[in-house]
Formats: C-alpha cells, structure tokens, sequence
C-alpha cells in the first residue's frame, strides 16, 4: 500500500525537571501524544516512532518555568495520503445511499460515494446487507469485510476522514485483483518489483511488527526534520 514512510527526523522535547528521574519514560510518554494525530511537520499522520532515549540527561533551560530540552534521532512511521495514491483497508459498510464505508489502518475513515465508483459495479442488496456487484465478474463482489484498494482523491487532515474512487481498473477486490492476469501480469510487476519498493515494505513492516513500537528498525531515508514538541503542564 501506497503512503506509509519511515522518516529519519532529529526532535527536540522539552520536559520538567520533575521529570529527569525517569527520562526514558517521559520521552515516551510526549512522543506517543503525537500518534495517531495528522502533523504539519511530518507531513502527515505519525503511526509509530523508533527512538533511543538518550545517555544523557538533557540541557536546562533557565527561566521562571525552567526545562529539560532533550535532543533526539528518530525514525518515525507517517502515513500520507496523497490524491492519486492507492490504499488498502476494509470495507465496514455498505449504505442504502450506495455508499462504501472503510477503515484503513484500523484508525482512518474513508468514504467511497456512487458517484466514485465505476458503472460496471452494480449496487444491490441481499439478506438486507448492501453490496456492489461487478456487471462482468459475478465473483467480484465489495461488501461489508471485503478488503478493498482504492485510489485516494482527498484526505481531511483535521479528522483524518479520506474520499476515495473506485473508478481506476486496478481497484476493488483486493482478492480479486491478485487472482486477476491481467492485474497480476502489470500492475503488480510496477508496484512490487523495484528493490527500493521492496525494501521501503521491509522498514515498515519491521516498524509495525510489535505494535508500532520498536528500537531497531532501520530506516534508509535521505531527509530528516527538526521537530519540536513543547508540554508544559
């Protein structure tokens, strides 16, 4: 799936004094506020961070509130959508509106409306359940737990809510479009095939494998950003 990067990036957290004692977890604790949040640093939604907390204590900063700036390398798992891009999630619902409903990520909403789906796709309903079914291939059927790609037309960065079409050939049934030659013999060979594309899967794999929370995972990424985050409560 298209839009997920490991980002090398250098932050900067500010912490309490208070909080010196146990540095490692405070760290922790301000870089997981950030998860799950669209950020106009990162150019996107931070999913998961690799971090070492670091042997040092930080620098104090004096003033009436003094604190603790604290700099750090990390490698951090954004998700991006951008229109044009192909994603992949799961359809939840399908409305009586002719509307697909889908969560991609576990966290992200889409929303795919008649209008964005192309006309060999049927809407119809069965046992009371909507459903779209394709004109040509009986077997191509998108309903609620169908996994489905999509092509993404815009994302809502303050909800995180994204519109998507199913008007391209390459998109629907992800089960059907891996059993499809046609799909399998040019889609797949441009999207898999690329060592750069291979090895950009293998980062983000290895950043999701426990959970999004991980210390070793490498990162080959040839840009980083300077990011500050700032609580003071």
């Amino acid at each position: 799936m298209e839009g997920l990067s490991v980002v090398a990036a250098n932050l900067k957290v500010f912490l309490q004094p208070s909080q010196s004692n146990n540095l490692s977890l405070a760290i922790f604790r301000e870089l997981s506020a950030l998860l799950f949040k669209y950020h106009d640093e990162f150019d996107g939604v931070l999913l998961a961070y690799n971090v070492h907390a670091p042997e040092n204590k930080g620098r104090i900063l004096p003033g009436v509130h003094p604190f603790i700036a604290v700099r750090l390398e990390a490698k951090l798992l954004v998700f991006s959508p951008k229109p044009g891009m192909l994603l992949e999630g799961k359809v939840v619902k399908v409305t009586e509106e002719s509307t697909i409903h889908v969560i991609v990520l576990g966290f992200s909403s889409a929303v795919i409306t008649d209008e964005d789906i192309r006309n060999e796709f049927k809407y119809k309903t069965k046992h009371g359940q909507g459903l779209y079914v394709n004109r040509s291939n009986r077997k191509h059927v998108i309903k609620a737990g169908t996994l489905i790609r999509f092509i993404v037309k815009s994302m809502n960065e303050e909800t995180l809510h994204i519109y998507g079409s199913l008007k391209p050939a390459n998109t629907g049934s992800i089960k059907i479009l891996e059993n499809s030659s046609e799909y399998t013999n040019t889609e797949s060979v441009t999207i898999n095939s690329t060592p750069n594309k291979r090895r950009r899967r293998e980062e983000v794999a290895q950043m999701t494998e426990h959970g999004g929370f991980v210390k070793d995972a490498p990162s080959h990424n040839n840009y980083d950003r300077e990011i500050k985050k700032s609580r003071r409560s």
